[in-house]
Formats: structure tokens, sequence, C-alpha cells
């Protein structure tokens, strides 16, 4: 046991990731109703069970000025109080295999699904209503039932029109190792939607192919930035023509720049390793000392108040069947993208070997 949980940290330890959360509405809890003789119904329950209502406590690989509105809207709604532990989502979940069962969370809400199939795999969650996972496609949550994913997004190549034209662009990040865009693209090899990226280029393509791609990348002179928004910013500028990051980051410019900002997404091929679809999700603990909150905390995140905060504050994709994106951006059931098993993304210790392998990573 001692073995594997040193396993299970040293694959998680100094990893960076991104990811989201929230709770919900529950019902109501009435008392049963007195007959005409001013009694209580035969059938009535003794027991009716209470509305949730305490504290919980989340650990969220999502930033503070991203999800604290949305924490606070759930508390105004619900009068359940959220305490929050933020950090960053492989370090959360390090220190949940180290608490184990003494652990005081209640819901882990990390960026990224590799982080949730880790804690999944290391038996640290319950598995959550069969009513709320059927509020997400099966492609969004774990296959066992013990996490489900509440925003979705979609890796692309942000490209500045002004130097690229649309005709030029790549329909695959394998394309990219031409020598035409020798260094002329920007990467985040720190950045944990980067490295789940290149953990499913691993899963869909091997690892023989995915060194190759990298090694091949580095030759052509990529350009490292510390985040996405910095990649976003430098093809803006001009600094470079091309970039791999999430699509919402563009959008967050826009909304403070206007629409005349110098840089727009494109959408890889159907299959591509660039067009994944990763997502920002939460699991319920086995440690919760809480679990009805912790229950309607996550039924939140999905309710329609939940859906619409992504959509409109955040420019993520909702993942309850029947939400609509923000319209500007293409539908998530068009982008088609590699079939995998989100979970599967959990490798993050094999991806890091392989990025300081070829030099991506110091």
């Amino acid at each position: 046991m001692k073995l594997l949980r040193l396993l299970f940290l040293l694959a998680l330890a100094s990893v960076p990731l991104i990811a989201a959360a929230c709770g919900g509405d529950d019902d109501d809890g009435t008392t049963p109703a007195a007959d005409s003789g001013g009694a209580a119904t035969a059938a009535a329950s003794p027991t009716a069970t209470p509305k949730p209502s305490g504290s919980i406590t989340v650990y969220s690989g999502r930033g503070e000025s991203l999800v604290k509105p949305l924490f606070e809207q759930f508390t105004k709604e619900t009068g359940i109080q959220v305490n929050v532990k933020y950090g960053d989502s492989a370090q959360l979940a390090t220190l949940l295999a180290e608490e184990g069962s003494a652990s005081p969370a209640d819901v882990f809400f990390p960026q990224d699904a590799g982080a949730l199939g880790a804690i999944s795999k290391a038996g640290l969650f319950e598995k959550l209503p069969e009513a709320t996972l059927a509020k997400v496609p099966a492609t969004y949550r774990a296959k066992d039932g013990s996490w489900v994913g509440v925003s979705g997004r979609a890796r692309v190549i942000v490209y500045n029109p002004a130097a690229v034209q649309a005709s030029e662009l790549p329909s695959s990040v394998k394309q990219l190792t031409d020598p035409k865009w020798k260094g002329q693209v920007g990467w985040a090899p720190t950045n944990g939607s980067f490295q789940a990226f290149v953990t499913a280029f691993r899963k869909l393509e091997g690892d023989a192919a995915a060194e190759k791609w990298l090694k091949d990348m580095v030759a052509n002179d990529v350009k490292v930035y510390k985040d996405n928004k910095a990649i976003v910013a430098a093809v803006a500028a001009g600094e470079v023509k091309l970039g791999l990051v999430n699509h919402y980051y563009l959008w967050g410019f826009i909304k403070d720049q206007g629409e005349g900002f110098a840089a727009r997404n494109h959408y890889t091929a159907a299959g591509d390793p660039g067009t994944l679809v990763n997502v920002a999700g939460v699991g319920l603990l086995k440690s919760s000392k809480n679990k009805p909150a912790a229950r309607a905390f996550i039924d939140y995140l999905l309710s329609e108040a939940g859906q619409k905060y992504f959509v409109e504050q955040t420019y993520e994709y909702p993942l309850v069947t029947g939400m609509k994106a923000d319209p500007r951006l293409p539908a998530l059931e068009t982008l088609k993208p590699p079939a995998i098993d989100l979970s599967d993304l959990d490798d993050l210790q094999g991806t890091l070997a392989l990025l300081r392998r070829v030099g991506a990573l110091q």
C-alpha cells in the first residue's frame, strides 16, 4: 500500500493543470400536511429527508477569480456555505491521496479530466446518483460514475488573420512541424492543458509518434510561453503566427478589447489530437461529512444557472444535454474530437518524462 501511494504521489507531483465547481438545489423538505381532523395522514413519513444545509469544503483546481462568484451564487440560493481550498489541480490530487479517508474535502473540482481519473483510480470517489450522471453525455463523465464533467474546453490553434490566410491553416497539429512554420508557433509546455493534450496524443498515436512530433517541434524552433494567455497575446502582437491553446482564452481578450482583437481560433480536423475536448469536472469524495450538501453543489453546477455561468462568464462549453454554448462558438457536436476515454489522461508522470526527454521541459 505504501508503494502504491508513493507511485501515485510521484505521478502527480509538480504537474500544473486547470479546473471548476459548484453546488445545487434539492427537494424542499416540507413536512406532512394534516388531515381534516388535524392529525398527520397515515401515509406520511415521520423521517422526511431534510433539505441540505450546513457547509462543504471544495478542493478547487480552478482559480478563485473564475469560480468564486459562482460559489457565492450557490450559497445565496441554497444557504449552504462553501469553504474552498484553491490550488494546482495535480497538487490538490496529491494532497487528497495523502489525506485519504481523513480528508476534510467533500468535493474535488479540478480543471482537467486527468486529475479526476487519478482520484477515481485511487478509489477515493463515491459513485454519483444516476439522475446527476444522466444530465451529461457519456463521453464527458466517468464510465463508473465516479465523476462528471461540468464544462468543456476545446484545443485550438489560435492565429493572426493579418499574418496567415485561412487557406494556409493546418488541418492537423502534426503539420506544425513543417519548415514553413519554423519559429512561428507558440506553446506552453509547463501548462496543464498542454500536458493533457500531449497525454492524449500519446494515447491516440502511441508514445513513439508523440515523441517524434515533440522532437520535430523543438527542432522547428517552437517558441515557449508561460501560459495560454501569453500565447494569445503573442499571436495578436505578431510575435508568432500560431499558438496551441484552449478555445476560451481568445474570447476573454475579445471581451476586454473588442472584436478588433487581432487573433482568431482555428479548429483542426475531426479526430485530430488538436481537437481534443477536455473537461473541468467534479467528484464526491467518500470522506465527505456532508454528502447531501455536496450532491446539491454538484447538481447546481449542472443546473441551468450553473451552466449559464460557464457559457456567459468563461466562454466554455456547457456539457448538460440541451444547453447551448455562446453562439459565436462552433457547436460542440460539430467538433468531432478524437475518441478517447478522458479518465485515461491520468498518466501525467509519463508525459512529464517525455517532455523532459525531448527538451521541451527542463
